[in-house]
């Protein structure tokens, strides 16, 4: 050791996760802060995020002033600052509440301290989450669709800003409301139309660099409720023509709205055709509900089957029963042992309106003071349900694999619902097209996909014959990836994963084994023989030909698989003189 060299161990200090803001005019009388947070990489059910995200609030000044939402408590400090800076708080009049997830209503207790004569416009049951979220009196109106709040004339620019009120319940909280300034042709939509995207760029300047992260935040978030997102879609057609959609997350969008409103559309009643659906009830802000009946649906969605999120506290009554009646399958939390009797009521009402031959299913809301799950399930089962698969039981705190396995349960609950038009599919042969088809072969390969580190990591693998190189430089292949595999999750852009190819002569116990039906959250490696840590990306198989490590760069979206362009960095081959095995096919309609 040199004699100018300490010998002192030199502890890595935690590293502060990136945040900024951002004070922007977007229009007359109008500005946005936006809370940039560059560095989250989950949010919500667990999904991964690759570009960060933001959380958008807006101040409107007519003769009075009102600020529509507020921002995540992580950002406290440099928000009020910035909030004062621009505006004295007891200038605001009033605080509209699209809705009370905490990373729009954070910091309504703060604003409360600043100034508590504000008045918080919000729906009903908004308001009633609010008492229960900040525990301090405020005044309050609540509003529905067609309500309106006039803030006047501002004196400098001459505009009358006078907001219109949509409910749109279940987008994605039940407790959601947009808000239309007619003054500048605005709506806020805190989470509807919104992207999980942290960019500097204010606006949708480009469509095609957001336009992934758009279709991902839709599918995550905005395709459970795909009816709710049609009815929602029916309220603002009547609205005037509008210039700009105010999202909570992402860029606010300007320059493509006809666009964007199109897809959701379009994606919409794609998800919302056919009778058959499974209702997922949860119970709004208790335990993990919100999140756990948001993979199970977004799990049943992958399946290309249809869903209803229903909430048991917010759900009117009537509309409660026709939803579970009509309802192919229900799955439904562990509610409180010591529920309320408004809770009790709704119960009782889905109780009363299950069918003989429905499918059930019971997942643990973890909410601490929980019905046990098993008498909830017996007491389901007595009145001759089919169970549609086991418990999900929770017994820590959810996490990456948590949410995994509930996602997957709705994919196989989702598969169930579809599985005679599966199999009506199979058999409609179109004679020689599906043979034709039927004769291009390919080789035969594992993918295999890990994130996360200890507890909290997720991997899967699948088989795979659609598997294709597309370019030299960079070296690149295309897998065909069907929607409903439980690997598809793992294979956005930026993740990375492993092609196995399986040698010619001993391939058949490795097919066997990942051809299985693997049960929720189950390890697809136990049993096998891997390599760990050899390639990035996932394990390679002590027994593969070859391996290469890839890097998902495109994705491109058929009407049942995803089309992944992938990078290669690393490869290599175990036995030089050996073959690829070969898959051929009968006919070319289902695998």
């Amino acid at each position: 050791m040199a004699a100018n060299e300490s010998s002192a161990t030199v502890k890595d200090t935690p590293k502060s996760p990136r945040l900024s803001l951002q004070c922007e005019a977007i229009g007359n009388d109008t500005t946005t802060f936006r809370s940039l947070d560059w560095e989250r990489n989950r949010f919500d059910i667990e999904f991964g995020l690759r570009n960060g995200t933001t959380y958008n609030s807006f101040l409107v000044q007519g003769s009075k002033a009102v600020l529509i939402d507020t921002s995540h408590q992580k950002f406290k400090q440099p928000w009020i600052a910035l909030l004062q800076k621009t505006i004295d708080p007891k200038q605001i009049d009033y605080l509209i509440v699209s809705h009370t997830e905490p990373d729009h209503s954070g910091l309504i207790s703060d604003l409360l301290n600043l100034n508590p004569e504000i008045e918080i416009f919000a729906s009903k049951v908004a308001i009633q989450f609010l008492q229960n979220q900040i525990h301090k009196p405020f005044k309050s109106t609540a509003i529905k669709s067609g309500s309106e709040l006039d803030l006047g004339i501002n004196p400098s620019s001459g505009i009358q800003h006078k907001i219109e009120f949509i409910s749109a319940p279940n987008l994605h909280w039940p407790d959601t409301i947009f808000s239309f300034d007619h003054g500048t042709k605005t709506l806020f939509t805190c989470d509807a139309f919104g992207l999980h995207y942290c960019s500097d760029q204010l606006f949708d300047n480009d469509p095609e660099v957001i336009k992934p992260d758009f279709r991902f935040y839709y599918d995550c978030l905005m395709g459970p409720n795909a009816r709710s997102v049609l009815q929602a879609l029916k309220r603002i057609d009547n609205l005037p023509s509008i210039n700009t959609i105010a999202v909570g997350h992402g860029p606010l969008l300007r320059y493509h709205i006809d666009v964007w409103i199109k897809n959701y559309r379009k994606w919409s009643k794609e998800r919302s055709k056919g009778e058959r659906y499974a209702a997922i009830c949860y119970l709004s802000q208790y335990g993990f509900c919100d999140r756990l009946s948001q993979a199970i649906a977004h799990g049943v969605g992958k399946a290309n089957a249809q869903v209803q999120l229903i909430d048991l506290r917010a759900t009117d009554s009537q509309d409660l029963n026709s939803l579970i009646s009509e309802a192919s399958a229900v799955v439904v939390p562990t509610w409180p042992n010591q529920a309320d009797p408004s809770l009790k009521s709704s119960i009782g009402t889905l109780l009363a309106a299950l069918k003989e031959k429905q499918w059930i299913a019971v997942y643990d809301a973890f909410g601490g003071n929980d019905e046990p799950i098993d008498a909830i399930t017996n007491q389901l089962q007595s009145l001759g349900q089919k169970e549609a698969f086991s418990p999900l039981r929770v017994k820590q705190i959810p996490d990456g694999n948590t949410f995994q396995r509930f996602e997957e349960a709705g994919t196989d609950l989702g598969q169930l619902l579809n599985i005679k038009q599966n199999i009506a599919a199979m058999k409609s042969l179109n004679g020689d097209l599906d043979k034709a088809l039927g004769r291009l072969s390919g080789g035969l390969y594992i993918i295999t996909a890990t994130q996360g580190e200890g507890e909290h990591k997720r991997s899967s693998a699948m088989v795979a014959s659609w598997v294709s190189q597309a370019s030299f430089k960079p070296p690149g292949l295309t897998i065909a990836v069907a929607k409903d595999r439980a690997i598809e999750s793992l294979m956005q852009v930026g993740d990375h994963f492993v092609v196995n190819v399986l040698k010619e002569d001993n391939y058949k116990p490795l097919l066997k084994h990942f051809l299985k039906r693997f049960p929720p959250g189950a390890d697809r490696f136990l049993g096998i023989n891997i390599l760990k840590d050899l390639a990035k990306g996932g394990p390679v198989l002590s027994d593969a030909l070859a391996y290469l490590s890839c890097c998902v760069a495109q994705r491109l979206e058929g009407p049942d698989h995803w089309i992944i362009y992938a990078v290669v960095h690393q490869g290599n081959v175990a036995d030089a003189e050996a073959h690829t095995a070969v898959h051929h096919r009968k006919v070319g309609n289902h695998y």
